[in-house]
């Protein structure tokens, strides 16, 4: 049982816990829906999971994910920028993924971008973006499995900190 009351686990904060694994993963199929490995690989033809091969589905429910992450990732760090920058400070890990979440944030914004009428970069620049995005998701990915595995949180109490030092 967690004794500190900072990081004691809410409703409120298990829902958002959930809601956010429930992101991650859609944005993680959609995402690579984008290639056509669930067609390619049969995994399209499993009962319930036909969409996953449909390109403008896949498409159009990573740009609501995207939308849902990024409105998410500003609460957070509205809530910790505002209330609890005193209390709480990000551990390793939070840094780690805070980090890979911004650059995801980032070359995923570029790619819509790429999409948009109007914008123009060239191929060098798009591979570049394509890699690093997927390079990114792979490394928050990992580092997501690492944190739920080893029990990491992304933050703890102040004073907790200053204990263990």
């Amino acid at each position: 049982m967690n004794k500190d009351p900072l990081n004691r686990k809410t409703p409120k904060k298990r829902t958002f816990q959930y809601g956010y694994a429930a992101l991650i993963l859609l944005l993680a199929l959609s995402g690579f829906g984008q290639m056509p490995i669930f067609k390619r690989y049969y995994i399209a033809d499993i009962p319930g999971l036909g969409w996953l091969a449909e390109f403008y589905v896949t498409h159009y429910l990573h740009y609501l994910g995207a939308v849902l992450l990024i409105g998410a990732a500003a609460y957070v760090l509205a809530d910790f920028l505002l209330s609890r920058r005193k209390t709480l400070q990000l551990t390793p890990t939070g840094l780690l993924l805070s980090a890979l979440l911004g650059g995801i944030l980032l070359t995923g914004a570029f790619l819509v971008l790429r999409n948009l009428p109007g914008f123009w970069f060239p191929p060098g620049v798009i591979i570049v973006m394509d890699l690093s995005h997927l390079i990114g998701v792979m490394l928050f990915l990992m580092a997501t499995l690492y944190g739920i595995l080893f029990k990491k949180s992304w933050t703890i109490a102040v004073h907790n900190h200053m204990e263990r030092e």
